[in-house]
């Protein structure tokens, strides 16, 4: 009998033990939002995002967090995967992005004992992804996650109707006309495409809707009282075009509809935080807030508006330039990150894997997330701000042009942006063939250091081949 007590006691302080370790883990990832957007990430912003300020206060800020990409699909297939998206041809329409058997973070930690769920925008395709009859294989239900409730795309590109689980709710049997806003470029603004559209989706309604299931999530998990920890993977198809405020943003900030929508998207990242604090989950909860890519926001609207959304970064979406890529970043975890700290580690997307792994005790098998690396001793502040908790970052980034970032140096495999930024073709002539910056001395990278430092630039082309 003496025995048997104290092995019950063993077995309930290993499981007491198990569950500290294993905490619950939320995901929020924005579309197309800026480094500069945010209030704590830009003193100078002309948009109110009180939530996004709350979790930096409660939490840590990362002020060098890079998207393995600078658009959607492949800053996506990073962030799930811990694998560099130019390891893989990603062809998204019809077609599964993620292998079978290539691990994914909800994967790994549905091995760990969590409940997995997503709510959002998955943009890393299905296979035959316009088959509304049948089931939709190849997405979040197959990748890892107990349950999914969301979109295959960005909310302008069709048809647009809601998955849940592996079945359409509703076939796109309807039609929606193309439109665009006055005053805007032709993919800003209110900017959709046409195409099929289901009767039970409107497109002002879908980022609600995605905060009601994620609020439903939660307060599912809390009432089953399960000693499982919660993976919860929320992907808003915003700020991403077309920019809907409703009615209650409309003229809340300084930066016209852009900024209202983004103050909206600020709004339904408070009420899922408010969520997890009626559920009392919020103690035991990792939060990581980020987005995807850059803004589409042009210098014209930096006059315009007064509001910088890539915080004094240059250039934007799907450039190589940091206002392409680096995200702002936020991780909150009471008791064990600093509330209110800041760090200028240099980090990716893909790092998340194994921070994740390392928090839930999980060996990565070979093979598995080639591109992370855990920064949970940052999380911890174990790690000296000082010493790299990462080696190189490696990225493809617009037409043909590869960037490395190795210490304060990053270096630019083409002439110019590669992306959205607007560049007159007869200057680009003239520009030489390689970028080379020194971030710490110059992060707007207005100073291209690549005739000054040749040795420097054949260095990294070495590092960068390397990772290829």
């Amino acid at each position: 009998m003496r025995n048997f007590r104290a092995f019950f006691l063993l077995f309930a302080f290993a499981s007491i033990l198990t569950a500290a370790e294993n905490q619950n883990v939320v995901i929020i990832l924005t579309d197309d939002m800026g480094y500069g957007d945010p209030g704590c990430f830009n003193p100078e912003s002309k948009i109110p995002t009180p939530h996004i300020d709350r979790l930096a206060a409660e939490g840590m800020k990362f002020t060098d967090a890079h998207a393995p990409g600078p658009l959607c699909h492949v800053s996506r297939y990073g962030l799930m995967t811990g694998r560099y998206p130019f390891r893989k041809q990603i062809k998204w329409k019809n077609n599964a992005v993620i292998d079978e058997g290539r691990m994914t973070i909800a994967s790994l930690l549905q091995g760990a004992g969590y409940s997995t769920a997503m709510v959002g925008k998955w943009h890393l395709g299905f296979f035959e992804d316009e088959k509304f009859e049948g089931p939709l294989r190849g997405g979040p239900a197959d990748r890892g996650f107990d349950t999914y409730f969301g979109i295959r795309a960005s909310t302008d590109i069709p048809p647009y109707f809601y998955i849940r689980g592996t079945k359409a709710v509703t076939p796109p049997s309807n039609t929606i006309e193309a439109n665009s806003t006055e005053g805007w470029t032709p993919i800003q603004g209110e900017f959709w495409r046409a195409g099929g559209i289901a009767p039970d989706l409107e497109l002002v309604d879908v980022m609600p809707r995605f905060t009601e299931e994620a609020v439903k999530v939660i307060q599912g998990h809390a009432a089953k009282g399960s000693e499982k920890p919660l993976m919860l993977y929320l992907a808003y198809p915003a700020p991403h075009t077309p920019w809907l405020p409703t009615k209650e943003f409309l003229g809340k900030s300084g930066a016209g509809i852009y900024g209202d929508f983004v103050n909206m998207v600020d709004h339904q990242i408070g009420q899922v935080i408010a969520a997890l604090d009626e559920a009392k989950m919020s103690e035991n909860t990792l939060v990581i807030f980020t987005a995807d890519n850059g803004p589409v926001w042009y210098e014209e609207d930096v006059e315009k508006f007064g509001h910088d959304s890539q915080g004094g970064l240059r250039g934007m979406k799907a450039d190589a330039w940091e206002g392409g890529h680096r995200m702002p970043f936020i991780a909150k975890w009471p008791g064990t990150v600093e509330a209110g700290s800041t760090t200028a580690q240099t980090i990716c997307f893909t790092d998340v894997f194994a921070t994740l792994a390392e928090m839930a005790d999980r060996e990565i098998p070979e093979g598995q997330a080639p591109d992370s690396e855990s920064f949970l001793s940052v999380l911890k502040g174990t790690q000296a701000e000082g010493k790299a908790v990462r080696g190189p970052i490696a990225m493809a980034a617009g037409r043909k042009h590869f960037l490395l970032r190795s210490g304060d140096w990053k270096l630019i495999t083409g002439p110019e942006s590669g992306g959205f930024s607007k560049i007159d073709k007869g200057l680009v002539k003239n520009l030489p063939k390689v970028q080379l910056y020194n971030l710490k001395d110059d992060p707007g990278e207005t100073k291209n250091l690549q005739a000054e430092h040749p040795e420097k630039v054949e260095e990294l082309l070495k590092e960068l081949e390397a990772i290829k």
